[in-house]
């Protein structure tokens, strides 16, 4: 008996069987290319590069012109698939099994891709044509990575090449327990760095010719982590540090190190700016360390600020046709972790919704078909009341 998709499961499908693990194309943007060509979009794959970092694939396609001018973002790059013995079926198979379509990538976030796309051939066969204004996809091989070559970079291209959006939602697995749950409108910022204390190498049996860092690191952590940087408030939640290292590179039971390094992030809401919290930083582990302790922080490049998007017509817009097709009016978010949306809100205003991310990442990972066909009807509708307006 032969297996019948909708058009979103079917491009699904296609791009779960491209194994496209950060930084590997993999067949993925070429798929999504041939499809978006042969219904009338135009398509660029530009290469982005950079020293110490892959080269990584990427794809602007746009149909139509003038304003308004909506865009899809997303990704076609997955992160490994661990063992694939774990799995019920193949990772890159797209195997459906009672209601549900299995892969790597599934959720996070091809079936947003894939949604999007549908939805968009649907609008444009439905309306005869390109909309009165332009509809762009900007889709990047590059979240799941170092994030250098890939979404920064193509917005800046696409800016060189006169593009300028006037709205633009992200399709990543945003609702956590149904479809319709919740609408991301800002993410918190990420604040990552490093803590040095540099001690005295030496022998563990004659402590008083060394000097040894750790006692001293310990000090700063316990600080860091009962700092409470702030309560949140009624957008965002509470500001968090987490401490997810500490390395003293010993591979001996007799020696005590001579330096000691600790890892930690801060996802910070707006009370807090980059160099507020780097400051502030400073000032906590300067008065919390011993005294004549050698130690130092430094902070890692790219930080990302928080944000919050104020376009009430895009919210509710995409709240509406939420709650047409699920019956459920989303809650407004900004929970979580970073995405690429942190780049785009540099250009335009920005929400993410997409489909349920219970399983991102995992093995089996894997999203409802009829989920993946409601949210391209979420979409449509979208389309149908952005341009109509």
């Amino acid at each position: 008996m032969t297996e019948t998709l909708s058009l979103a499961s079917s491009i699904c499908r296609k791009l779960i069987e491209c194994p496209s693990v950060t930084p590997a194309e993999a067949g993925a943007l070429e798929t999504l290319e041939n499809i978006l060509v042969a219904s009338g979009f135009k398509v660029s794959r530009p290469v982005f590069c950079e020293d110490g970092t892959p080269d990584v694939e990427n794809l602007f396609a746009t149909i139509g012109s003038g304003h308004p001018h909506f865009v899809f973002a997303g990704h076609t790059d997955v992160v490994p698939v661990g063992d694939k013995a774990s799995w019920s079926h193949p990772p890159f198979s797209g195997k459906i099994v009672d209601g549900m379509m299995y892969g790597r990538g599934t959720a996070d976030m091809k079936g947003g891709v894939a949604a999007f796309t549908a939805a968009a051939l649907s609008y444009l066969e439905q309306n005869g044509g390109p909309p009165k204004g332009t509809i762009s996809f900007l889709i990047t091989g590059d979240e799941e990575g170092p994030a250098i070559n890939g979404t920064v970079k193509l917005l800046e291209w696409a800016k060189a090449q006169e593009h300028e959006f006037d709205a633009c939602i992200v399709g990543e697995p945003t609702n956590p327990e149904m479809l319709g749950d919740t609408i991301k409108v800002g993410r918190r910022g990420s604040l990552s760095g490093k803590i040095q204390v540099h001690g005295k190498q030496g022998h563990v049996a004659y402590q008083h010719l060394a000097d040894n860092p750790i006692p001293g690191m310990l000090q700063l952590l316990s600080t860091l982590d009962a700092m409470e940087l702030d309560k949140g408030n009624e957008r965002f939640q509470p500001s968090n540090y987490e401490c997810i290292s500490v390395d003293v590179g010993n591979s001996a039971s007799n020696i005590i190190p001579a330096s000691i390094s600790a890892s930690f992030n801060i996802r910070f809401n707006d009370i807090w700016s980059v160099p507020t919290l780097q400051s502030h930083l400073v000032t906590v582990l300067t008065e919390a360390a011993p005294k004549g302790l050698e130690w130092s922080v430094s902070f890692k490049d790219q930080p990302s600020d928080s944000f919050l998007t104020h376009d009430t017509a895009l919210i509710d817009t995409l709240s509406n046709s939420v709650e047409v097709v699920t019956g459920r009016r989303p809650a407004l978010s900004t929970g979580g972790g970073t995405s690429d949306a942190r780049f785009i809100k540099n250009y335009c205003p920005v929400v993410e919704f997409g489909l349920v991310g219970k399983t991102m990442h995992q093995v089996d990972e894997c999203i409802s078909v009829k989920d993946l066909d409601q949210l391209t009807e979420i979409y449509r509708d979208f389309l149908n009341n952005y341009f109509s307006s």
